[in-house]
């Protein structure tokens, strides 16, 4: 059997893989990168938050990204029985970038594999990874492409970007249950014909039908526009039944009054996806020779869309510290990656509970709105969860319920003594 050596090898080709990819391309790192699907493939995955813009900058993508004129995303809205929440990008505490993209993701992750071969990158598509050992910080991965044509690629790092394959965490026995409540979705891509012109056709929302409960609503800048719905699980099986996946998520925009009229009768591009039970997490993140990145180490929730945000965080830090280790360096995955990745996500994992207790939604929903506190929610939002200079990431833990607290007890407070 043939082996081909390598400095990293990156298992998957989406965000997370790709962002790697392209960080050590430019440090002229020799990796390969295997791609179990052929591209462009389906995904779930289309709205981005603006911590992603600086991950895409750094690992040299982002000009070959803005060339394909994606659709603007300035913020987020959230609409609960005719009262809605706008979250501004450009008005957040803190730094950061002011918007990001709603993207079809076939499309933008193909985008991202054609720069990165143009610049040389060598991914090899419709190529499995078959079994991997690990003997002294270097692996010996088994690899099959579509012929069933077997190779053997050596490499002194693994990074593995698969997505939802999770191929090493299911080879290596990493997985673990998920501590977050069991949801699932249904979503498709419809031709947006009645779509509003100005803002009100671009915005993405959305919609909460129940507290646990609501409609994704993604417009594209090709005039498609993603559909989704989200439920705990039983509520979407009971929604399916017998009638299957497109009538699901028919039923679901029935339910919609917001979105009703612009989407009743509309026809699916393709036929709906049910996703069930997707968030997943794993006992260790990184190993002697590996890690784990984006949806292979952890998936949380869409309703706050930091699925992608974690692929790419995750995805070009690990490049970072490999690189580092291959330069001869100590690297303390631990602290440097683990932890790092952890605290990001014990963030995002409080606001998506806290949204499915009511609490969060209590303060998105109250009128007067403290703007203020806004401010502050809307940076995490955009991904910026590991800015501890921002109260409502360094007290992520407990100060969403205490405020939704004073507020359904008309209680009043100064927030910031509660911070």
């Amino acid at each position: 059997m043939d082996i081909e050596e390598v400095d990293i090898l990156i298992i998957g080709a989406g965000p997370s893989g790709c962002v790697a990819a392209g960080y050590l391309q430019q440090r002229d790192v020799r990796i390969k990168v295997i791609e179990k699907s052929k591209f462009p493939r389906l995904v779930v995955g289309e709205s981005l938050i603006p911590r992603v813009m600086d991950h895409f900058d750094e690992a040299g993508l982002l000009p070959a990204l803005q060339a394909q004129q994606y659709q603007k995303k300035p913020g987020a809205r959230f609409i609960r029985d005719g009262v809605i929440s706008m979250f501004d990008f450009s008005n957040k505490f803190g730094e950061g970038w002011d918007y990001t993209w709603q993207i079809p993701r076939a499309d933008f992750d193909h985008t991202m594999t054609q720069a990165l071969q143009r610049k040389g990158v060598d991914i090899a598509f419709e190529t499995a990874l078959v079994s991997i050992a690990f003997e002294h910080g270097t692996s010996l991965s088994v690899v099959e492409d579509k012929a069933g044509h077997r190779k053997q690629i050596k490499a002194k790092f693994v990074i593995d970007a698969s997505g939802y394959g999770r191929v090493l965490p299911r080879l290596l026995q990493l997985d673990k249950p998920s501590q977050l409540n069991p949801h699932s979705a249904i979503f498709s891509h419809v031709k947006d014909i009645n779509r509003p012109a100005g803002i009100e056709g671009t915005q993405i929302s959305f919609d909460v039908l129940e507290q646990e409960v609501w409609l994704w609503v993604i417009p594209f800048s090709n005039g498609l526009t993603s559909l989704g719905i989200v439920a705990h699980t039983d509520f979407i099986d009971q929604l399916k039944g017998d009638s299957g996946t497109a009538e699901a998520l028919k039923k679901a925009i029935m339910l919609s009054d917001f979105y009703v009229n612009r989407f009743a009768d509309t026809t699916f591009e393709f036929e709906p996806v049910h996703l069930k039970n997707y968030s997943a997490a794993v006992t260790q993140m990184y190993g002697d020779g590996f890690a784990l990145t984006g949806n292979s180490s952890e998936f949380l929730d869409p309703v706050f869309s930091s699925g992608v945000c974690f692929a790419t965080e995750s995805g070009i830090l690990a490049a970072k510290l490999a690189f580092r280790q291959l330069q001869g360096e100590a690297v303390n995955w631990q602290v440097e990656f683990s932890d790092y990745m952890q605290r990001g996500i014990d963030v995002f994992t409080s606001y998506v509970k806290e949204w499915y207790t009511g609490n969060l939604q209590t303060l998105f929903f109250h009128r007067p709105e403290n703007q203020d506190v806004k401010r502050k929610i809307c940076a995490v939002l955009a991904g910026y969860v590991w800015n501890e200079d921002n109260p409502f990431v360094k007290k992520h833990d407990r100060v969403i319920r205490t405020m939704a607290y004073m507020l359904e007890n008309n209680q009043t407070f100064s927030h910031e003594h509660l911070l």
